[in-house]
């Protein structure tokens, strides 16, 4: 058992390394992978950065799924099984498990890469639901439910919080393809995704005057040091905030302060940074109510609901295989 573990971790932290090789090597603009955000420190700043005035999108959110949990229940055949990827604690997912299990017992498998977030989310969804964690990526985990699941069960899979976002919309397009291809007619996914809004109320969201997001962008720098022996010198990046108006996004860089050459001794790797020179590290996009149906569609899926918050534009759509 402890060896399996260590290999794994092993695994990972050689993916990681490949990662930054190859995303700091770039000719002309230098990428990081956003999921390597969400260590420990990561994952406690993201929490954070929910709670903040300026970030509305958790918030719409959460008062979208408590206000259409119930019609949701109403909508499928019981039994029924849910899949949610990414799902970290589940914390936003309890409501609608609640309403799902006053109808009959829900199986539930929570689906992510953190193995703390899982445990936790076992803990807390234990008195909803009949949960089986999976530690795995969205669509190993995806078959894996779709596997378990019993004869006769429906699936809802729910992918939150606007995750989708970071891709590119082709990719975002390919993501729903693949999806639709795991279910069977009558399955479904519940689709969260962060809607087009005035600059003056989304720049803030990911620039916020407490230094929050800034913390959680350089926390990525901070990451490499400590699991790939790495020496960035955190004052010597800032945090920029783009509007990409073109592919309708937020973008997030680190600028460096200065010419600058870096060393990441577990990834065999050096890499020397100008003044100004940015790493790109995080990408927003941002869609319009309309554009989501239309993406849904193409996927194979039908919209039969789509819900709005009035307060943060956002939305929760239905798409049904």
């Amino acid at each position: 058992m402890q060896l399996s573990g260590l290999l794994k971790t092993n695994r990972e932290l050689s993916a990681f390394a490949d990662d930054v090789r190859e995303g700091l090597s770039q000719q002309g603009q230098k990428q990081l992978p956003c999921q390597y955000f969400y260590d420990d420190v990561g994952s406690a700043l993201y929490e954070a950065i929910t709670v903040l005035p300026e970030y509305g999108l958790t918030r719409a959110d959460t008062r979208l799924i408590r206000r259409l949990a119930p019609e949701l229940a109403e909508r499928f055949e019981v039994p029924v099984a849910v899949a949610e990827l990414g799902s970290g604690t589940g914390a936003k997912t309890w409501r609608i498990l609640e309403s799902l299990a006053r109808r009959a017992p829900v199986a539930y498998y929570p689906i992510d890469l953190s193995a703390s977030a899982l445990a936790r989310c076992a803990q807390e969804m234990a008195a909803f639901a009949d949960v089986h964690p999976i530690a795995e990526s969205y669509f190993n985990g995806l078959r894996q439910a779709v596997c378990a699941r019993l004869p006769g069960q429906s699936l809802l899979v729910l992918f939150l919080g606007s995750t989708i976002g970071n891709f590119v919309r082709i990719d975002a397009q390919d993501f729903l393809h693949q999806v639709r291809a795991c279910l069977m007619p009558g399955d479904a996914l519940l689709l969260g995704t962060d809607l087009v809004k005035p600059l003056a109320r989304l720049l803030p969201a990911y620039d916020d005057p407490a230094g929050v997001t800034a913390a959680f962008n350089r926390n990525l720098l901070a990451r490499i040091n400590r699991e790939l022996d790495g020496n960035f010198a955190l004052r010597n990046f800032a945090h920029e905030v783009r509007w990409n108006r073109l592919h309708r996004r937020i973008e997030m860089h680190l600028r460096s302060l200065k010419t600058q050459r870096v060393s990441i001794r577990a990834a065999g790797f050096e890499c020397e940074l100008r003044k100004d020179e940015t790493i790109w590290t995080e990408s927003c996009h941002k869609f319009h109510a309309e554009e989501v149906r239309e993406m849904a569609v193409a996927a194979g899926f039908d919209c039969p609901a789509q819900w709005l918050d009035e307060t943060w534009a956002f939305t929760e759509s239905l798409l049904t295989a």
